[in-house]
């Protein structure tokens, strides 16, 4: 678990109690195109997941965590994937449930991943592909310091039209956590 903050957050590990959460959240077609799907996910396959999210990132090459309250009631989900130990990067997944959307969870659940990352898994770099009309994200990642460094021209598909990505990338390598 990964907390500290003014909110009363944490990241936590997925629990097979945040089943039905989670499968409104990854069958919101809304969604769908932010994450490249384009069909469901059914409860059995989700479980699975869950009984399975314990493998080691260094395993798995991803992670994911529930992002919750002080009651330990999930908000959402951030995960670091595309985890590259050797190269010391990973990129940021996350999403919040719309009717916690702009109260700040999404802002320090950014903190606390950054967080894990530096201090549990030494990385160099965090990276977050954003649509380019996903203001909210954009608004958000750039508060925190990560910088747009690329453009992939007409990179999705969907809506009937193609659409840009946005690359952002943050540098949070701390020579106290990797050099002692």
């Amino acid at each position: 678990m990964v907390s500290k903050n003014k909110k009363n957050l944490s990241l936590r590990a997925l629990e097979p109690s945040d089943i039905d959460f989670l499968f409104d959240i990854e069958n919101d077609t809304n969604l769908w195109k932010y994450s490249n799907r384009s069909t469901p996910y059914s409860k059995h396959l989700l479980l699975d997941y869950i009984k399975n999210s314990s493998k080691d990132i260094f395993e798995s090459r991803q992670i994911k965590f529930a992002i919750a309250d002080s009651k330990n009631v999930p908000l959402g989900f951030i995960d670091l994937y595309d985890f590259e130990p050797i190269h010391r990067r990973a990129a940021i997944g996350l999403v919040v449930d719309y009717s916690y959307r702009s109260t700040g969870i999404g802002s320090v659940s950014l903190d606390l991943i950054e967080i894990y990352a530096k201090k549990q898994l030494f990385l160099n770099q965090l990276y977050a592909n954003i649509a380019a009309e996903n203001k909210p994200s954009i608004n958000l990642f750039k508060k925190h310091k990560f910088i747009e460094t690329g453009k992939k021209v007409k990179w999705n598909f969907y809506d009937e039209n193609f659409h840009d990505e946005y690359i952002f990338q943050k540098i949070i390598l701390v020579k106290k956590y990797f050099l002692q």
